[in-house]
């Protein structure tokens, strides 16, 4: 309806051009369409003629009432006001609203889907966990938020490639390895000669088990296999990051999320592209040394001051590999990138985006754009869950997954915008009710379903064509109100992919399940008049496909019984 509204305000601004009202070369604005916040102000609204007032050297309400007069007329608007300094305010037709029934039936799963990015690539980046230990509940957070956002920009036109970069290098895998090494020794945590920093958990032992029993772990095609030699760091290394990756393979893939491509951090040090990445930082003059370290002028690109690259004793600071990652998306043809990181690593973004423009090698600024997650509470009978057997110290997404549900967990990560702290409760999320909001929302979708079987039950034949061809039937409150919110999805679709928030479907299909069970309680489907009856299934048909198509967005289940 939007885009509709928008077409006749601009076959509108042409004839004002044509009659010289306005500049015949007076380009048009990014005006708004928007729906008003109260309903009594219309269905619509638009600032265009105040935007375009001073160009026309008139006032915004004068001009508005010309822009109505030279709009042609259209079958979808009931009537017009002007409201305010300038807003013209669009009522739309019953018939609008039902042809929007009618373009759901058309269009089915591709219904709400938009051309915004334009075939243009771009690459999300999200979860990015050390392979040291099982997921956690934050992790599981990060791979919701990324796969959805991953799903909402694919819905806007966009080419997505969806990706996993490993942090494989570093102090924490080093631990990781002595950790095993220590269990493989035959020592546990508490013992006296446990190293300070090892990881405490369960699963270090069964790291150790496996390697010693020379079990064979393949991740993406690469196998690596155990031995019985304690003594073996490197081979201790080798299998204790492949064992964990396959362990974190496995959660996510449980938990509904996937990968095109796995990133090493070791590659970039291994294919020497982080030296390459300093040597062109050099090159381009926004290096200096001090203090026997290497500077990154960071200030020259809006950061607060300047930041270490090489330290003294010759190691880069944690951000220049980070430089050297997203330059490699630019070089593989990422044209925009996405990276979704929890609110701990705020710091680093600045100095990432200031290191790719030092590069000067036509990366856009603000590149890449950064989706930061607070971290979440989860709560049982009240209190706050915080620990797992198997981890040693925090909750794992699997342990979750398992009290739960993989629906219930997507539903309940995503559902809130991912800056806000967030509280998961798994009573609540384990009840059938109605404050439920994932089982709100598919028991909307089963119910229709469920319909379906009962008119078949009662031998009602449901005639589609008849029933799109009866929706004027339709004239209830409720139906209308339904109808405005499956017109909604379309918008919010497109707006989740221009914010990269997709917690905004999560809301939306709440209330359109709102709605619909509104209107399902007022107005009996199964009714003996044919007409009203295939109208009003062809109404429950047009819910069922939006709220599968937006639930597919989430990555959740649409179910047929329950």
């Amino acid at each position: 309806m939007k885009a509709q509204l928008r077409a006749l305000i601009e076959q509108g601004l042409t004839a004002l051009r044509a009659a010289g009202t306005l500049p015949a070369d007076l380009a048009s604005p990014d005006f708004s369409v928007e729906r008003p916040k109260e309903r009594a102000h219309g269905d619509f609204s638009t600032n265009a003629a105040m935007l375009l007032a001073k160009a026309a050297r008139t006032n915004p309400r004068a001009l508005a009432q010309q822009l109505l007069e030279a709009m042609p007329a259209s079958d979808a608007i009931a009537g017009t006001e002007l409201a305010g300094p300038g807003f013209i305010n669009f009522h739309l037709t019953a018939a609008a609203w039902q042809q929007q029934v009618r373009d759901i039936h058309a269009s089915g799963a591709a219904f709400g889907r938009n051309a915004r990015g334009g075939g243009k690539t771009v690459g999300v980046e999200y979860v990015s966990a050390n392979p040291t230990g099982p997921l956690h509940v934050g992790h599981g957070r990060a791979g919701v938020i990324g796969d959805c956002i991953a799903r909402v920009l694919a819905a806007s036109g966009w080419n997505v490639k969806r990706e996993f970069y490993y942090n494989d290098a570093g102090v924490q895998i080093e631990n990781l390895a002595r950790s095993t090494q220590a269990r493989a020794q035959g020592l546990k945590p508490g013992d006296e000669a446990w190293p300070a920093e090892a990881y405490n958990g369960d699963y270090i032992g069964d790291v150790a088990a496996a390697y010693l029993r020379g079990e064979s772990v393949e991740v993406e095609g690469h196998v690596v296999t155990g031995k019985d030699d304690a003594g073996d760091l490197d081979a201790i290394r080798k299998f204790a990051v492949a064992w964990l990756r396959r362990e974190q393979n496995v959660d996510l893939a449980a938990f509904g999320v996937s990968f095109d491509r796995y990133f090493l951090e070791s590659s970039l040090y291994a294919d020497g592209k982080v030296e390459e990445t300093v040597r062109e930082l050099v090159a381009h003059g926004h290096t200096y040394e001090e203090g026997g370290a290497l500077w990154l002028r960071t200030t020259d690109f809006g950061d607060d001051k300047d930041r270490v690259m090489r330290k003294s004793d010759g190691t880069y600071t944690y951000f220049v590999p980070d430089v050297a990652y997203h330059l490699s998306k630019w070089q593989r043809g990422y044209q925009r990138a996405v990276t979704e990181l929890g609110a701990d690593h705020h710091g680093s973004l600045a100095r990432v985006r200031a290191g790719l423009q030092a590069l000067d090698c036509g990366i856009p600024a603000g590149y890449p754009d950064y989706v930061l997650h607070q971290m979440v509470t989860v709560m049982r009978g009240g209190e706050e869950v915080k620990l797992s057997k198997r981890a040693g110290s925090y909750l794992t997404l699997r342990d979750l997954i398992e009290e739960t549900s993989a629906d219930a967990v997507r539903w309940f990560l995503v559902a809130r915008k991912p800056d806000s702290q967030l509280t998961f409760d798994i009573d609540l999320a384990r009840s059938q009710s109605n404050d439920n909001p994932v089982y709100y929302v598919q028991y909307a979708h089963a119910r229709i379903c469920s319909l379906l079987r009962q008119a078949g039950e009662k031998g009602y034949a449901h005639d589609a064509a008849h029933g799109e061809a009866s929706l004027h039937l339709l004239d209830d409150a409720p139906a209308q109100e339904l109808m405005r919110e499956l017109s909604r999805f379309a918008e919010v679709v497109e707006a989740a992919g221009a914010t990269l928030e997709p917690h905004l479907v999560a809301q939306y299909l709440r209330e359109l399940a709102n709605a619909f069970h509104g209107w399902y309680h007022a107005s009996p489907v199964l009714v003996e008049d044919g007409p009203l009856r295939d109208a009003r299934l062809a109404l429950a048909l047009a819910t069922r496909q939006v709220l599968a198509n937006g639930l597919d967005l989430l990555g959740v289940s649409a179910p047929e019984k329950m």
